[in-house]
């Protein structure tokens, strides 16, 4: 018996909300199920632009693997037919990279991060780590800060390039993309208000599973600029 969850802070987990409000419902594998609530958890582990699970991170876990079968081999048949299955619904990616030891099997979310990394992947855009649990490294190129306003905000003007290049120099290039892009969820195509993230990240320092409540505040500061009339 579960003896339940321990007092005090325990750490969480980030599940997509379309998992529960399409995926959940057409679930009907409990392997499948079991694969997927872990490959959530263990990628929320992971660090780096592009997190990739190996089958490694799932056979490595005995007790994970315990749940799958009666037996070693049992579970391994049960979670070949799991990942086919997650990877099959959409849930995963699956890339394969060739390596000096072989082929290395990885697994994505199937998000715009996991979609980029195919991508890259498919275009050689990537090469050998020395890390055994990140055995490759994705290459990615930099925005560029102008293309990102002109996509998702609009035409530049003289005095938004200006503003642009002060924001170049002074935030990473990842801050600047993540910023444009929560801009976008939040249907807040201004430059003021990726300013306000960029502005919040800066003062307080990023954690990103902090964002949804900066977002909130530059809400409110993106709105403090509109009362006051500066655009």
């Amino acid at each position: 018996m579960f003896k339940g969850f321990p007092q005090g802070k325990v750490r969480l987990t980030s599940v997509p909300e379309p998992f529960f409000r399409e995926l959940l419902a057409q679930i009907d594998h409990l392997g499948e199920l079991k694969v997927s609530l872990y490959a959530f958890w263990r990628l929320s582990l992971k660090e780096g632009n592009f997190r990739y699970l190996l089958r490694g991170d799932f056979t490595g876990d005995a007790r994970f693997m315990q749940g799958l079968g009666q037996t070693p081999q049992e579970a391994e048949v049960s979670l070949n037919e799991a990942l086919e299955r997650a990877v099959a619904r959409g849930t995963l990616l699956k890339a394969s990279a060739a390596l000096q030891a072989g082929e290395e099997i990885l697994y994505f979310l199937n998000s715009p991060r996991g979609q980029a990394a195919l991508r890259a992947i498919s275009r050689g855009e990537w090469r050998p780590s020395a890390l055994p649990e990140q055995p490759i490294e994705i290459l990615e190129e930099a925005p560029n800060i102008f293309r990102l306003y002109e996509e998702h905000i609009g035409p530049l003007t003289p005095l938004i390039a200006d503003a642009l290049r002060d924001a170049e120099t002074e935030y990473p290039a990842r801050w600047i993309e993540d910023a444009f892009r929560i801009a976008v969820e939040n249907n807040a195509r201004s430059w003021r208000y990726v300013q306000a993230i960029l502005e919040r990240w800066q003062e307080k320092g990023r954690d990103e599973q902090e964002d949804r409540r900066d977002t909130e505040k530059a809400r409110r500061k993106y709105a403090e600029w509109e009362n006051l009339g500066s655009g």
